[in-house]
């Protein structure tokens, strides 16, 4: 009778015990896995990150002037804007519109190309970024003319393109600025004076500076 009695209060012993240890390991079996989704390569930074591949289109504008006239060889500093979300295959927008990307147009056979360095994000994020645009290679020429008038006006030109425009003009005070500045806003400006001519790209900011990726780019994102 004793042996059964104490068998049994060893057995509800037992049973009392490995209910306090399931007890205290249940909490950590449904923690541990909700803790590890912050888990970043960052250490405690909680940031996701969204993959965009080789080849992604990002549609961008300069509107600044109402189209850019740059020599074939001459290079241009340019900051661009993003028109449109940008989303990761998982539908995650990976580059807000509104982002900058900063860049340069530099000489490529046949007339220019934008080549991106930065990307900036509305958070002041920046990054780089490895994009660039289709060759542009629109051409005119220059010279003492009404459709040269319309094509400068409203235009940003660069700094060699100013150095030109003046020789064509004649009007090296008016134009020392923008050729020393390096671009310049030409607005309304009438070509007069001496006979020359120039051949110059003409870049329509609104639809020539879309961009493509060269390489993969990595966004991180804090949550």
């Amino acid at each position: 009778m004793l042996n059964s009695l104490s068998c049994w209060r060893s057995g509800t012993a037992a049973l009392l015990a490995l209910g306090i240890c399931t007890t205290t390991l249940a909490p950590m079996v449904v923690i541990a896995p909700a803790t590890a989704q912050f888990e970043s390569p960052l250490g405690r930074d909680r940031n996701w990150f969204v993959r965009l591949p080789v080849g992604t289109t990002i549609p961008a504008t300069y509107r600044g002037a109402e189209r850019i006239v740059i020599k074939p060889e001459e290079s241009l500093p340019l900051t661009v804007s993003v028109t449109e979300d940008i989303l990761s295959r998982q539908g995650r927008v990976a580059i807000p519109r509104g982002s900058k990307i900063e860049g340069q147009l530099e000489p490529e056979q046949g007339g220019t190309r934008f080549v991106a360095r930065d990307l900036i994000l509305p958070d002041g994020t920046t990054m780089d970024i490895f994009a660039s645009s289709d060759v542009i290679s629109r051409k005119e020429t220059l010279n003492n003319s009404a459709r040269s008038r319309a094509i400068l006006t409203g235009a940003l030109v660069g700094g060699a393109t100013a150095t030109v425009i003046s020789a064509i003009v004649g009007e090296l005070g008016v134009m020392k600025s923008l050729a020393g500045a390096g671009a310049g806003a030409l607005g309304g400006f009438l070509l007069g004076g001496r006979r020359s001519n120039a051949e110059v790209v003409i870049v329509d900011p609104k639809t020539d500076l879309n961009l493509t990726l060269d390489s993969d780019l990595r966004v991180a994102r804090v949550i």
